[in-house]
């Protein structure tokens, strides 16, 4: 696909990256997403899809590489530090990585490896020789870009710099993943998946609970377990469903053919899922305020029956206060069961219940409503 334009017109940056990646630098591979279609993702929506040319992507890295020559040495507040003739996205980028320690860098945006390996390879190399300090590189990635890059020029690029790739699995359900034209089969992730690990990459797989639905969220749960056991991820990142009103998948569910799941659901399939992981040694992370447990984590398999048990406490609670932890949490005043403990969290909890009139019987409403807050 050819560059969305000819000139450079300045450094840029994507609208997202993972919450791990809130330190790193962020340089922009590519605008938004080829594929865009999935119903239950809000973002890129409407915008097409193009790869920046490689001189621009290089000429952003060195815009942060000249701010940091003239002024990190002697830089002690981002006013100080402005120059007339400085590129202001480059100004700030640049100033927040260097007070944020200068250790990590991510790629955007949705699936920067699309673009040929060989520029992939320009990219890190220049990042690596220009800031020679890094720790870390990563980016995002499809699992169909993936299964489709050799083993060599993965290798390749791991040997120039990149670190770890996140993938969005969202689910290992065949059925799921053509409801939701996700674009992708589970095999498809499997050879992915697998293809990362052999490049000797970290691999930050994603799981999406309630992307089943009050119908599929065994199979969701079961088969998603089950991807994750043959591609042993080093991280599993959980990604709790929501669907604000002008998704794809909100038009679905007003016409009856998905029918959401509700936290109570989403506890039980998450529950179902980190049973039956097995023979992987990966990190689960739940590390997003749309996740109802924060706090759930840990790695297997050691931490498996701490991360299950506080998920069967909240199932045992008695449904007044399943509603009090479910609004505290939405309201972020709870990150886990453990902080319901602490009295001033809790009565500032037991307010907006009373205040919002939250019950048993309406309380998937409210916390519906609380959670678009976030998207």
């Amino acid at each position: 696909m050819p560059s969305a334009d000819t000139f450079y017109r300045g450094f840029e940056q994507g609208p997202i990256r993972p919450p791990s990646e809130a330190r790193s630098l962020l340089i922009r591979v590519t605008r938004n997403c080829p594929w865009n279609r999935c119903r239950f993702c809000p973002v890129y929506k409407g915008a097409d899809f193009s790869r920046r040319p490689l001189a621009h992507v290089l000429a952003d890295i060195e815009a942060v590489a000249a701010w940091m020559e003239t002024y990190a040495p002697t830089a002690v507040c981002r006013e100080a530090a402005s120059g007339p003739a400085a590129d202001p996205a480059a100004e700030m980028a640049a100033w927040n990585w260097y007070r944020n320690g200068m250790k990590s860098v991510f790629l955007q945006d949705a699936n920067p490896l699309a673009v040929p390996p060989a520029e992939t390879i320009a990219i890190l190399s220049l990042l690596k020789a220009r800031f020679p300090g890094i720790e870390r590189i990563t980016t995002y990635a499809r699992s169909k870009t993936v299964a489709r890059i050799s083993d060599d020029d993965l290798a390749a690029m791991r040997a120039a710099g990149l670190d770890r790739v996140h993938i969005g699995f969202e689910s290992g359900s065949d059925e799921v993943l053509a409801f939701m034209d996700k674009g992708v089969t589970k095999a498809e992730q499997i050879v992915a998946g697998r293809k990362i690990k052999r490049a000797g990459m970290e691999l930050s797989a994603y799981y999406m609970p309630g992307l089943g639905g009050k119908r599929s969220w065994r199979e969701n749960a079961l088969e998603t377990a089950d991807l994750m056991n043959q591609v042993d991820p080093d991280f599993i990142r959980l990604r709790t469903l929501a669907i604000p009103d002008h998704l794809v998948l909100a038009e679905d569910v007003a016409q009856g053919t998905f029918e959401k799941a509700g936290d109570l659901e989403n506890a039980q399939e998450i529950l179902l899922f980190l049973e039956n992981l097995s023979g992987i040694t990966s990190t689960v992370v739940s590390d997003h305020i749309l996740n109802l447990f924060e706090d759930v984590g840990g790695t297997l398999p050691g931490d498996r029956d701490a991360m299950t048990s506080e998920i069967r406490g909240f199932l045992a609670m008695e449904p007044r206060e399943q509603v009090l932890y479910r609004i505290g949490r939405r309201a972020g005043l709870f990150r886990g069961l453990s902080d319901m403990a602490e009295e001033k969290r809790r009565d500032r909890a037991e307010r907006l219940v009373r205040e919002f009139g939250v019950t048993p019987e309406n309380v998937d409403d409210a916390t519906d409503e609380m959670v678009k807050r976030f998207i």
